[in-house]
């Protein structure tokens, strides 16, 4: 409940750009998917842009129309991939082959990056 606080409290700035950092980091795997899902309903109403830092590669494919894919240290950017999947998503966007084809070509450039380093 509080990071749903935390978000409105951050919409209700008007803005046309927010920048969200790791927002459910510290989150269980079910208030994640939850806030996820909340978050892809406010955005579809909003219409605002989101940049939003994550970690997590499943996180970064179901919400975003375009995730940046970065090397460990030192940080470069490593791919910027469009996401093609159509709007509105839902939970069986997780396991469309869309999906894994997108998270299968993520984790392999990470991979890669670590194996490299």
């Amino acid at each position: 409940m509080r990071q749903r606080v935390a978000l409105m409290r951050t919409l209700a700035l008007h803005t046309d750009v927010l920048l969200l950092d790791e927002p459910f980091g510290a989150l269980d795997s079910q208030t994640r998917l939850d806030m996820q899902l909340w978050l892809l309903s406010v955005y579809e109403d909003l219409e605002v842009t989101i940049l939003f830092v994550t970690h997590d590669v499943d996180e970064a494919i179901l919400l975003s129309d375009r995730v940046t894919v970065m090397s460990g240290r030192p940080g470069r950017i490593l791919a910027d991939l469009p996401i093609p999947l159509p709007r509105p998503r839902g939970l069986d966007v997780l396991t469309a082959p869309e999906f894994v084809a997108l998270k299968r070509q993520v984790l392999g450039l990470l991979h890669h990056t670590a194996v490299a380093a």
